[in-house]
């Protein structure tokens, strides 16, 4: 039906072609390649519409939501980033989109930088996706309501919680990848530690994810133990492995996150004011979890990291000192 649509010479029906186009996304998004040039320029060109009526809003977040379907599939920039560039910046200084259509056109552009890593420099200078999305979780946590019984409305995640749960997911895939030093780390940790609290007693969906996407943080290089602390990232995860309802995904995910805390504080520094900074942090973190009691919590679960290694694959070290802080 679209490659018909496109043939016709004469009154072609762009609003079919459109609709089309979505379907096809949401129902072959991995198998994209044989309509891909025709799908995506139109979803784009669907998406940059200004018209700031409800009804253009709601066709503009629906091919918005469209495109963030498409997922660790490499596009040639020239299909799609001058585009999603302007709809991002458009917004950063109109805030003509609504919070989906907003978080669905930077799914799409993570999903492409996972991909390609040379995007980083798009995503995170040029756009401010780390600052962007510190203020949106921020939003969004101030309109969920937490205290909603998990029977209302059917059971199902309201949207504004379906759409934290996106931005959420997005963070985690950019940590996966980042490269980049980021002197907005801190806040969004900050905004991550915020929804967890939020959601850690009656939203495992949300809080799983924000602890997974603290377990990311730590796992790059360029995210500074400084910034893991002062964003509450520690403390977070310390509160979480504590917890009595603790199941074995999200006890693998506070071990490799510790495992990492660990292996950053043995990394020394040549510059002498930073590794008096990372001393001092070493201190605070090491008084912290010996106020947790967090050395016995590790011993308790000593025998149980086999386990963990062989049912998540990977990334779990067997020696239990590598969990430890020592000063």
């Amino acid at each position: 039906m679209i490659e018909n649509e496109v043939k016709k010479k004469e009154k072609k029906n762009e609003n079919l072609l459109i609709d089309l186009c979505e379907c096809f996304v949401f129902l072959c998004a991995t198998n994209l390649s044989i309509l891909l040039s025709i799908c995506l320029p139109c979803l784009l060109k669907a998406a940059s519409k200004k018209d700031e009526t409800e009804e253009a809003q709601k066709e503009v977040e629906m091919a918005l939501l469209a495109l963030s379907n498409i997922k660790y599939y490499f596009i040639e920039r020239e299909l799609y980033l001058k585009e999603i560039t302007e709809i991002i910046e458009h917004h950063q200084k109109h805030r003509n989109l609504t919070h989906l259509a907003y978080q669905s056109a930077w799914k799409f552009l993570n999903y492409q930088f996972f991909v390609d890593n040379s995007l980083e420099d798009t995503v995170a200078n040029e756009l401010h996706f780390v600052g962007e999305a510190a203020r949106e979780l921020e939003e969004l946590t101030r309109n969920v309501d937490w205290n909603r019984k998990k029977g209302e409305e059917g059971g199902k995640e309201t949207k504004e919680e379906f759409i934290l749960i996106r931005w959420v997911e997005t963070i985690a895939i950019y940590f996966l990848r980042c490269k980049l030093e980021n002197e907005e780390f801190i806040g969004l940790l900050s905004s991550i530690v915020q929804v967890y609290r939020a959601a850690k007693d009656n939203h495992s969906v949300i809080s799983n994810l924000c602890i997974s996407s603290l377990r990311n943080a730590a796992e790059r290089r360029v995210v500074r133990i400084e910034d893991l602390f002062k964003g509450g990232a520690v403390e977070a995860v310390l509160e979480e492995i504590q917890r009595q309802t603790l199941n074995e995904g999200r006890t693998n995910e506070c071990f490799k996150f510790f495992m990492n805390v660990s292996r950053k504080l043995k990394e020394k520094n040549k510059d002498e004011r930073e590794e008096e900074e990372r001393k001092a942090t070493k201190r605070k973190i090491f008084e912290k979890m010996e106020e947790e009691g967090y050395e016995d919590i590790i011993i308790s679960f000593h025998e149980t990291l086999k386990i963990f290694n062989r049912r998540y694959y990977y990334g779990l070290s067997l020696k239990i000192s590598d969990y430890f802080v020592n000063v």
